[in-house]
C-alpha cells in the first residue's frame, strides 16, 4: 500500500481562513484593501497573448529587486510568495535528525513546512506581553538546531524585535540557517538586509503581498549569502514566478509614491483605530505592521460572529487567548468595522456595583 512519509501523515491539515461569498470586507489576511498601483494595473492590461504563452524569465526580475533592496543579484531569489521561500529553506536545510526553532505565536506555515521536512519543531513561547524571548531562544539552541525563524515585526502581535537580539541569535547558531521574515518591513522601516553577504547563515524574506497590494500575484523575495543561494537554485523550480509578476515588477518598484502613500494611510488609520479601541477598554499591542492584535477576552466569539453576520472577516487567533487580529483597511472601512463593534460593546452587561 502506498503511504506518505510518517511525518506528513501525522501533520494536522491546514485550513484556509478564506471566508465565503457573504464576506465583502476582508480584514483577516493583512491584504491591502486599497489594491495595487495604477501603474501595475496598466502594465497588466498591456500584456499580449504571445508573452503569456512563453515561460517567464525570473532572472530579469531578480536584477531589478536586487538593485532595489541593495544586494547583489547572486544574493537574491524571487519566490512564489514568501511561503515558497520558507518551504525552500526547510527542504534544503532540514531532515528528520534536525530541529527548527520558532517563536510562538507565529505564522502557521513555519511549523507546517518544518514538519513537512521531517524536522522536530521547537516552539519557544514569547515572553510577557509577547516580548521577544532572546534568552530562551539562545537556551534552546542545540547541536541539532539547523534552522531558526524570527519574524520582524512579528505576526500576529505586530511587535518588533531588537536588531541586537537577532544578531545574538545569529552568532549563537553559526551552523543553522536563520531566517528573518520581514514581510511587514515597509511599515516598520528597519532591516537586516544590510548584513546579507556579511553573515553567512542569515536569510531575509520579503513579500510584495502587503504594502505593494500584490497578494494575488504571489511574489516573494529571499536574500542570503551567494554560496547558500547557489545551493537553493539547484532545487527551486526554474519557472516558479508567473509572467504577470515578472512583467509588473519594474512598475511596482518604481511607483514609490504609491507605496509611501499607502504606508502612511495604514499607519495613520492604525493609530486612530488603536485609540478608539483603547477608549472602549480593549487592550491592543503596539504594532509596526498593517494590523492590530486586540484582546477581546470573553467577547471574542461574539465579536467574530457579529462581524461575519455584517459581511466583515477578522482573524481569530486562538493561540493568543481572547485575541483577534484586525487588518488595517481604509478609514471608511475601519469606521464600518468599528460601528459594528460599538454595537456589540454597548450590549455588554453592566457589572453590578458592590455596596459600601
Amino acid at each position: 500500500m502506498l503511504e506518505a512519509r510518517k511525518c506528513i501523515r501525522e501533520m494536522r491539515p491546514y485550513g484556509s481562513p478564506l471566508c465565503g461569498p457573504e464576506i465583502d470586507l476582508h480584514l483577516d489576511l493583512n491584504e491591502s484593501t486599497t489594491g495595487c498601483s495604477p501603474r501595475v494595473l496598466a502594465k497588466i492590461r498591456s500584456l499580449d497573448a504571445k508573452l503569456l504563452a512563453m515561460y517567464p524569465d525570473r532572472r530579469r526580475g531578480e536584477r531589478l529587486v536586487a538593485d532595489a533592496v541593495g544586494v547583489k543579484t547572486q544574493e537574491l531569489l524571487l519566490t512564489n510568495g514568501a511561503d515558497e521561500a520558507i518551504d525552500l529553506l526547510c527542504r534544503a536545510y532540514l531532515d528528520s535528525e534536525d530541529e527548527l526553532i520558532i517563536i510562538v505565536p507565529a505564522f502557521a506555515m513555519y511549523e507546517i513546512f518544518g514538519e513537512g521536512a521531517g524536522a522536530r519543531v521547537v516552539r519557544v513561547p514569547a515572553g510577557p506581553d509577547f516580548a521577544f524571548p532572546v534568552e530562551r531562544v539562545l537556551e534552546s539552541i542545540t547541536p541539532r538546531t539547523r534552522m531558526i525563524v524570527i519574524t520582524n515585526p512579528n505576526n500576529p502581535t505586530g511587535l518588533a524585535v531588537e536588531r541586537g537580539h537577532i544578531l545574538r541569535v545569529l552568532r549563537a547558531a553559526p551552523d543553522a540557517a536563520v531566517l528573518v521574515d520581514e514581510a511587514y518591513f515597509d511599515f516598520y522601516g528597519h532591516t537586516l538586509m544590510d548584513q546579507i553577504g556579511k553573515i553567512p547563515n542569515l536569510f531575509v524574506a520579503r513579500t510584495f503581498s502587503k504594502a505593494y497590494g500584490l497578494a494575488g500575484m504571489r511574489l516573494g523575495v529571499l536574500a542570503g549569502a551567494a554560496e547558500q543561494l547557489d545551493v537553493l537554485r539547484r532545487v527551486i523550480s526554474p519557472f516558479n514566478i508567473n509572467a504577470f509578476a515578472v512583467e509588473c515588477l519594474k512598475e511596482a518598484l518604481e511607483d514609490r509614491q504609491f507605496v509611501a502613500d499607502y504606508v502612511h494611510q495604514v499607519r495613520t488609520t492604525r493609530e486612530w483605530l488603536r485609540k478608539e479601541l483603547e477608549i472602549m477598554g480593549l487592550k491592543c499591542w503596539p504594532s509596526h505592521t498593517n494590523f492590530l492584535l486586540t484582546d477581546f477576552g470573553d467577547l471574542r466569539e461574539k465579536v467574530l460572529s457579529a462581524m461575519t453576520a455584517n459581511g466583515i472577516a477578522l482573524r481569530d487567533r486562538p493561540d493568543c487567548a481572547g485575541c483577534i487580529r484586525i487588518s488595517i483597511g481604509t478609514q471608511p472601512e475601519m469606521e464600518r468595522m468599528l460601528s459594528v463593534l460599538k454595537t456589540i460593546m454597548a450590549e455588554r452587561p453592566v457589572p453590578e456595583q458592590v455596596g459600601q
